[in-house]
Order: C-alpha cells, then sequence, then structure tokens
C-alpha cells in the first residue's frame, strides 16, 4: 500500500521510481533537466524520483505515494498545483490555440499589468526561461554603456557569460571567462575592489535567504549611478513573492533593469525582461533578442490569470504568514530540544534549514533529515518554498513531523553516528557551492601581484 502523509511505519516503495530512473539513465545526460529536481539531491534508495501529479500543495509519485510538498516546482508554483484560475484559464486560451503567426492581444495586456505593478517597469519583453532575460539584460548593459565586464552575485542560469565563473566551465572560450567576476553579498568592498573602468553591469539576486545589511542594495546603486553601470536585479526568486512588485517594490530601491520567472505563471514557462524605456529601446534596432515562443499565449493567459489572483487575494502576505509559521516553529522547536547547530533562515516566503559543522557533516544530517521527512509524507529538500495553498493543516502537521525528526537527529548527532541512521546514500552538494567564485579582474589582480614583487 502506497505511503500518505502521516506517520508511515515503513519508508516509501519507489520500485516504479527506479524503474524508470534505470530507463532514463541509457538516454538522458544527468537523468535530469533541472540539477534540483534531479536524484543528486535526494536520498538514494529512499527518495522517489518521478512525479505523476499535484493538487494544491500536495503530490503523488509514480508508486502512488503522497507528500505534502515544499519544493513547488522548485519555484514556479507560487498558487499550487492544479490551482483552479489559472487551470481555467490555460483551458479557456487552449480552445483558441497555443502559439500564432503573428502576436497575440495577451502579450499587450500583460506587459501592461507588469507595467503597473513592477516598478521602473517602463519597457517589457517576455521570453521562456530565467536565463533568457538574464543574457538579455547583460547583451543591453553591454550596449548601453559601450563596456564588456560583469560583476555578479547569486546564480543566474546557464548561459556562458555566468557559467563561466563556475566549475562547470567546459567548452567556454576563454575571452568570455575573462568578462565575468563576482562579489560577495552584502560586502560593499568587495564590490568596490572588482569594478574597473570596463564594468558594464552589476547583476544579482536582491537577496537569497540574508537579509541585505548596512544599506547594501542602497549603496549599490549609488556605485552604478555614479559609475555608469547598469544595475540588474534577478529576481526569479526575489519576484511576486516578498512583494507583488517584487524587491523593488519591497526595498524601495529601483534597479535599471530587473528579471523575472518562476512565481508569476504558476508553472507555466514564461520570464520577463522590464527596465528603463532608453535600455530597453535598444531592443528595436541594436540588440537582437527574439524567439518563437515569447508570445506563446497560455503561459500569457497564466500569468495573466496568477497576477490578477494575487493582486485580488493579498497572496503575498499569505504567504509571509504561512511561511513564518514554519520558521519560527522550526527554530523554537530546535531551541527546546537545545540542538543549536541547526536554525531556519530567510525571508518567510521562502526559507532554508541549515546544519552547522560542529554537529557532523551537514550533507549528512540534511540527509536523514529528508529521509525521516519522506517516510512521513513530506517531499523535502531543506526548503520552504510556499505557495498559497500550504494550508494551515500542512504547517501544523509538518512542525509536528519537525519535532519527531529533530529527536531523531538530536539521537544520531550525539552518538556520532549519522551515517548508521541513514538508509541510502547521502545527497550531493549542490550546483551553487562551486569553486571559482569571488575572482577580482586579471588587470587589479596583476596590480596587485606587482605591488607586492616591488
Amino acid at each position: 500500500m502506497a505511503n500518505k502523509i502521516s506517520n508511515n511505519q515503513l519508508y516509501p516503495d519507489i520500485f516504479e521510481s527506479d524503474k524508470l530512473y534505470h530507463r532514463a539513465k541509457k538516454l538522458i545526460p544527468s537523468v535530469t533537466q533541472t540539477l534540483a529536481k534531479g536524484p543528486g539531491q535526494y536520498v538514494k534508495g529512499i527518495a522517489p524520483k518521478y512525479l505523476v501529479k499535484g493538487k494544491g500543495s500536495h503530490v503523488w509519485d509514480v508508486d502512488g505515494n503522497e507528500y505534502i510538498d515544499y519544493n513547488m516546482g522548485i519555484g514556479p508554483l507560487s498558487l499550487g498545483y492544479s490551482f483552479k484560475e489559472t487551470n481555467d484559464a490555460i483551458k479557456k486560451q487552449l480552445e483558441d490555440g497555443i502559439t500564432f503567426s503573428l502576436m497575440h492581444p495577451l502579450e499587450v495586456e500583460v506587459a501592461e499589468l507588469i507595467n503597473e505593478i513592477i516598478p521602473n517597469a517602463e519597457s517589457v519583453r517576455f521570453s521562456k526561461t530565467g536565463a533568457d532575460v538574464a543574457s538579455a539584460a547583460i547583451r543591453l548593459a553591454r550596449a548601453y554603456t559601450g563596456k564588456n565586464s560583469v560583476l555578479c552575485c547569486g546564480y543566474h542560469g546557464w548561459h556562458d557569460w555566468y557559467i563561466s565563473v563556475t566549475d562547470r566551465n567546459k567548452g567556454i572560450p576563454g575571452t568570455t571567462m575573462d568578462n565575468t567576476y563576482t562579489f560577495n553579498y552584502n560586502d560593499i568592498e568587495s564590490v568596490i575592489d572588482s569594478i574597473d573602468d570596463d564594468t558594464a553591469a552589476i547583476i544579482l539576486e536582491p537577496f537569497v535567504f540574508d537579509a541585505p545589511k548596512d544599506n547594501f542594495l542602497e549603496n549599490l546603486r549609488q556605485i552604478c549611478t555614479d559609475r555608469n553601470i547598469v544595475l540588474i536585479f534577478d529576481e526569479m526568486w526575489t519576484g511576486f513573492r516578498v512583494a507583488l512588485g517584487g524587491a523593488q517594490e519591497f526595498f524601495g530601491i529601483k534597479a535599471d533593469i530587473a528579471c523575472f520567472s518562476k512565481a508569476v505563471a504558476n508553472g507555466m514557462p514564461i520570464s520577463i525582461l522590464t527596465g528603463k524605456k532608453e535600455i530597453l529601446a535598444l531592443l528595436e534596432k541594436d540588440v537582437f533578442f527574439f524567439t518563437t515562443f515569447g508570445g506563446e499565449a497560455l503561459s500569457l493567459a497564466a500569468a495573466k490569470a496568477t497576477i490578477n489572483f494575487m493582486k485580488e487575494n493579498n497572496v503575498q502576505a499569505y504567504l509571509e504568514k504561512q511561511g513564518a509559521k514554519l520558521k519560527y516553529g522550526y527554530n523554537k522547536i530546535a531551541e527546546e530540544y537545545g540542538m543549536s547547530y541547526t536554525r531556519c533562515i530567510g525571508f518567510p516566503c521562502r526559507t532554508m534549514i541549515t546544519f552547522d559543522a560542529s554537529a557532523g557533516n551537514p550533507l549528512e544530517i540534511k540527509s536523514l533529515f529528508q529521509q525521516e521527512m519522506i517516510k512521513r509524507g513530506i517531499l523535502w529538500n531543506g526548503f520552504h518554498n510556499m505557495s498559497y495553498s500550504h494550508s494551515d493543516e500542512d504547517i501544523e502537521y509538518t512542525l509536528k513531523t519537525y519535532r519527531i525528526v529533530l529527536e531523531i537527529i538530536k539521537k544520531a548527532v550525539d552518538e556520532k553516528d549519522i551515517l548508521g541512521h541513514l538508509k541510502g546514500l547521502p545527497v550531493e552538494p549542490v550546483f551553487r557551492k562551486t569553486g571559482n567564485f569571488n575572482i577580482k579582474p586579471k588587470q587589479k589582480l596583476s596590480e596587485e601581484l606587482s605591488e607586492i614583487e616591488n
């Protein structure tokens, strides 16, 4: 019998998941289209690998096991699985068509909505993925400033200009690698140290989990203004979550360009490029950024329905309320157990549970935690990506489960035997933890070396 959302006696049967996995290994490199969804991020031998159904905040795997989902498609499902309002909009548009030979009215209607709610969205363009619009933003910044180098902070997709700073940079020309550098969040000195006269753009996630400190974003805005650098906010995670108008609205700071995807269409593939009219005007003749599926109507219909529902139901306030219950509830339980090595961090709409290395290998602890959450019907990978469908009952059950699982973790840590409690292979390091970050421009580095030598 398939596991339910309850204190199940056995770990879930994943026979059908494993069958599909072995078929995939023959044909699909890495077996997944998205690293965060792949088997490397879950305890091998215990966790399911394939989902076939979702409703609200719950999902079902190919073996019929049911879970509360806190990954929510790795972010896009801001309202929930099979959400009526977005489903109805998609079905209605499907009756008339998906992609057309001329432009569709939804392109105008959704652009007007974005212009209304996103600060500084003087111009709007659509595409399909976050990497698309982030790369378009970089190209625009270079064209607008006449400069070449880019400073980045956070994750910005798979395209050459960004991936060149990571360990997965094979196949990227050295000339591309020489034009992208990184800086540390909340460290304005690392920004100043990395700027040179050829810096065209500074792109960052306005926050990941840490809140900005010491006027970091305000200082960044001023530096960009003073140095003729285009400030780009990558709002794939913050957009339509922290506030309807994203981080620009939440913090009261305007970027020159802001990029969105994920939460805007409740699971349908769409991304949005917004920004100052004078910069995006370069798309008229000078900068090429066009794609056949940019005006695909099902995703635009879903985006329109999602945004309107958010406006009418104050969705962002609900995400904050439910997320806060989990964040502070988890931390309270950990404190009661005297487990100072684990805490839940981040803004309530998206939080993460962390484990300190003082208690043991953090990935092994996370793996044991995940194993026990999955047994009890919660698809868990360390994050709370909140949706409008996460109910009070979901939150209450999750906190009860945290109390049980934290007791298991405490026992394993106290006994220094985390692996002894693990039934499968531990999760692998996440992609963000790569090796080549915090590189200064070569010109500055060579100057510093010269000073040292002299």
